[in-house]
């Protein structure tokens, strides 16, 4: 038996602000959406990079931010180009925390989800 990631969920408040974030902060674009009766899916991918996806999910009727308890949870991203990757998060205003020593920095997103930035090199 075997089993291959396929996306990652997370809720968000505002669907339209998220995405938007999501493809400026970090390229991410719908691949599909499915709306239900009190919630929309939309799946954002990484331009066929790779196969895993960012399934966001929306709750209608959800006005309440969502507790994220010690937010230790995180996703990760590797970039071709950390400088400009740094320079344009740093423009955007959404650098929430930077590690010089091990040379990554997170990212927070409109709903404060931490998002790992990490150089190629670094693997």
């Amino acid at each position: 038996m075997k089993f291959k990631f396929l996306h990652n969920n997370i809720n968000v408040l505002d669907l339209d602000r998220s995405m938007k974030f999501y493809e400026e902060a970090l390229g991410l674009t719908e691949v599909r959406r499915k709306e239900c009766p009190g919630f929309t899916l939309v799946y954002l991918g990484d331009g066929n990079q790779t196969p895993h996806q960012l399934e966001l999910t929306y709750l209608h009727d959800r006005t309440e931010p969502y507790n994220l308890g010690e937010n230790e949870i995180h996703l990760a991203f590797e970039t071709d180009d950390f400088d400009a990757a740094y320079a344009h998060h740093t423009e955007m205003g959404c650098i929430c925390y930077e590690n010089k020593a091990m040379g990554i920095y997170f990212i927070t997103d409109p709903d404060g989800y931490w998002l790992e930035v990490l150089p190629k090199k670094f693997r």
